[in-house]
Parts: structure tokens; C-alpha cells; sequence
């Protein structure tokens, strides 16, 4: 079941951002990435897993967005194997209350680890996230990211650079130099710039003579680099976990293993045999005495 031979172990580069301030966010203290992480589950849960570990921050999370970008499975096939997950203890549903500079609102959002979490450990962590100031979550960057590792595919900043020609041609740059110059050209628009800015600013008030088009692309691209911009910041007011398939929240019932127990019971059949409890001993020895009834022997320890 080695999840990494799935075709939909890994995630695409269009896979959908969630709003600012939602998504998919990191536990904390996760054991690094490592092959057979997720080889211990069943095939489907294993790969929704590892395409899931693949996602950047700020993804969206939701069943129905998962199905459409994970081939092979449908919205019921991965809204089971979410539930699977959350019995598992790598995913949670948290609502928080931030505070901004904008004002004050309630997020959503979805925590994923990679190392399997008891409820206990979910719980407290609940609790750690009130009144922590943290950096607002910069969706466009980790989108950025996940293009660019997924090769083949070529990255806006590359793309922009292999177009200068068509702006100048005597800016035309080889392949080689755009993949040398691509992460410069990557933290301009990082930090905000537009293709056009970038164009305009690699292709503006040339010289006369050109004999070196990715060395001038160089010098522009490291003096005129804009500033870094500087990231909002958000204050935790109050933080209470949700359901990870509905709004009822810990204030609402009490949520077992991060469900509320109308989304636990539904779709019953489909939670893998893997995350269901066993039998209890006595449940096994009634069944085993009503089978002998039924076929004419006395109980186990009479007769």
C-alpha cells in the first residue's frame, strides 16, 4: 500500500487557495517528511493523506474541492477518508477569533499533521492558539511555491523572463539564464510587483548596445529589487474547536475526535475497518451463545 506509486499522491499547481485567513495550517512539531509516512493506512486514506501533505498553507480543505482535484475518488470516497483521517488524529477544524487591522472576525480553519495526534494533544493545542499574535497567512507566496516545485511546469517568474524578447528582442534570454535568474525574478512578485512592473523595469532605458542580456537582467533585477513588504498581524481572541464536517462546535455538544456525533454516525459503512473499534469480549461471547442456541447446543459452560 506504499502511497507514493498513487497517481494522486501529489497535488497540482492549480490546486484552489482558501480565503485569506483560511485553509490548511500546520500543527506544530510535526516529524519531518520521510518516504512510508502515511504506509500504515489503507491505499485510499494513504494517498489523500500524502496529497494532502503536499499542499501549501492557506489551501482549501473542504471535501468538495479535494474531490475535484484528486483523481480517482469522488466526493463521498473523500469525505470518508477525511473522517478517517480526523479519527486518526492528523486532521482538526478550528474557529478562531482574530483580530486585525482591518477588525475583528472569525476564521475557519484546518489543521493538518503529518504524526498522528491523540484527542488529548488536539485539545490543548486548541487552547495554545488564544492570544497568539501571529503573521497573517500570504497566500499568493505559498501558491508561488507550489508551482515552482512541481516541475515540469514553469513558474510566472520564469515565464515573464522568456518573454522579455518579445518586448525587446534584444533582451531575448536562453533557458539557461531563466532558470538561473528565476528566483530573483520569483521574490519581485513576491513582494508585490506585477508582470508588467517587471517588463518595464528589465526592459526600460536600455543601452544602446547590448552584449550581455542576462547580465543586465541580473544587475536590475538585485538594484531595483522592491522592499519586502511588511506582513499583517493577527491576535487570537478566542479559539474553539469545530466539526471537521459541519459548524457544531465543543460549546455546542461535545465532539469526539474532532466530530460531533451526527457526522460521526453517517456514512458508518464507509469509515475503514482499520479506525473501528473492536468487539467488546462480551459482545463476541453473547454472539457466540446465541449462534450455538440457534443450531440446537446448550451455551458455552453447560451441558
Amino acid at each position: 500500500m506504499a502511497y507514493l506509486n498513487s497517481s494522486c499522491a501529489l497535488p497540482t499547481p492549480a490546486h484552489p487557495m482558501a480565503g485569506p485567513g483560511y485553509g490548511k495550517r500546520p500543527a506544530p512539531d510535526q516529524a519531518p517528511r520521510r518516504r512510508g509516512d502515511f504506509a500504515h493506512l489503507p491505499k485510499r486514506e494513504a494517498a489523500v493523506a500524502a496529497f494532502i501533505d503536499r499542499l501549501p498553507e492557506g489551501a482549501a480543505m473542504d471535501h468538495k474541492t479535494l474531490a475535484k482535484n484528486i483523481a480517482g475518488y469522488g466526493q463521498a470516497a473523500i469525505r470518508s477518508a477525511l473522517k478517517a483521517l480526523t479519527n486518526a488524529g492528523n486532521l482538526r477544524r478550528i474557529k478562531e477569533q482574530v483580530v486585525r487591522d482591518d477588525g475583528v472576525r472569525w476564521v475557519t480553519r484546518t489543521y493538518w499533521s503529518r504524526t498522528a495526534r491523540s484527542a488529548a494533544w488536539w485539545q490543548e493545542f486548541c487552547r495554545s492558539v488564544r492570544g497568539v499574535m501571529l503573521d497573517a497567512p500570504d497566500d499568493e507566496p505559498a501558491a508561488a511555491t507550489a508551482e515552482a516545485e512541481s516541475a515540469p511546469e514553469r513558474t510566472a517568474a520564469y515565464r515573464t523572463l522568456a518573454a522579455l524578447g518579445r518586448t525587446d528582442h534584444r533582451m531575448t534570454l536562453s533557458a539557461a539564464d531563466c532558470e538561473r535568474l528565476d528566483p530573483l525574478a520569483a521574490t519581485w512578485l513576491e513582494y508585490g510587483a506585477s508582470v508588467k512592473h517587471l517588463i518595464r523595469a528589465l526592459t526600460d532605458g536600455l543601452p544602446d548596445a547590448i552584449h550581455n542580456p542576462a547580465g543586465i537582467a541580473k544587475r536590475r533585477l538585485e538594484d531595483k529589487m522592491p522592499p519586502k513588504p511588511a506582513r499583517e498581524r493577527e491576535t487570537v481572541l478566542r479559539s474553539v474547536m469545530v466539526c471537521m464536517f459541519c459548524d457544531t462546535t465543543e460549546e455546542d455538544e461535545p465532539l469526539i475526535n474532532g466530530m460531533c456525533e451526527a457526522c460521526r454516525s453517517e456514512d458508518e459503512d464507509d469509515i475503514p475497518a482499520t479506525f473501528r473499534p473492536g468487539p467488546r469480549p462480551a459482545d463476541v461471547a453473547a454472539h457466540a451463545d446465541a449462534a450455538r442456541i440457534a443450531a440446537g447446543l446448550p451455551p458455552r459452560g453447560r451441558g
